[in-house]
């Protein structure tokens, strides 16, 4: 049997809808700011047990406006769990992201997340903790990037990604993305023999 009748992803607003009653119900604010991964700041702080603490910035690099629906509809095409997931408050809001990977199917029942098999879709409403924006550009410069552990936030869309959907009506593929590459180079480089 074909797994993919076994769940029917809701529209977007749909699944916004459920999220933000979740949110309420647990008391944690409905009003949403959604990041991505350009948006996200590991520093390292050796007090914390994993070494390290987590916060946010949309100053340097701002999503565009329906950055999150883009996300959703391009997850929801892959055959894998869509993730609506709250790491903290800012300012009164819930800071959310939307991650997809299969690996999500085995944290499903796991702790503090909640569910919707017929979606294939799971919520993480997190704590009701406050998550720092970091409005220093040199902290978020030096935050860290690579050799940071494994975690659920690793799944999320990039703002990159979501220009590409703005500009090419999807994602990329690697191959694309050099050729542009190449392209706009090429491009400079016979602009300057004309002068």
């Amino acid at each position: 049997m074909d797994r993919k009748s076994t769940y029917i992803r809701p529209a977007f607003t749909d699944a916004l809808v459920a999220w933000r009653q979740l949110l309420a119900l647990r008391g944690l604010p409905a009003d949403l700011i959604w990041i991505f991964d350009e948006n996200i700041c590991f520093e390292s702080d050796p007090s914390q047990p994993n070494g390290f603490r987590l916060g946010f910035q949309t100053a340097f690099t701002p999503p565009p406006l329906d950055a999150e629906r883009i996300a959703y509809e391009y997850f929801a095409e892959f055959d894998a769990p869509v993730v609506f997931y709250r790491i903290g408050s800012a300012t009164g809001k819930s800071v959310c992201l939307v991650l997809c990977d299969s690996w999500f199917e085995s944290r499903m029942d796991a702790a503090g997340f909640v569910p919707k098999r017929e979606w294939l879709m799971s919520f993480f409403p997190g704590q009701a903790t406050e998550i720092p924006e970091v409005t220093d550009k040199e902290r978020w410069k030096n935050r860290i990037v690579r050799e940071r552990p494994l975690h659920d936030l690793d799944f999320c869309m990039t703002l990159r990604s979501v220009h590409e959907w703005l500009a090419h009506g999807r994602v990329l593929s690697t191959y694309e993305r050099s050729a542009l590459k190449v392209l706009h180079l090429w491009r400079r480089v016979m602009g300057r023999e004309k002068d």
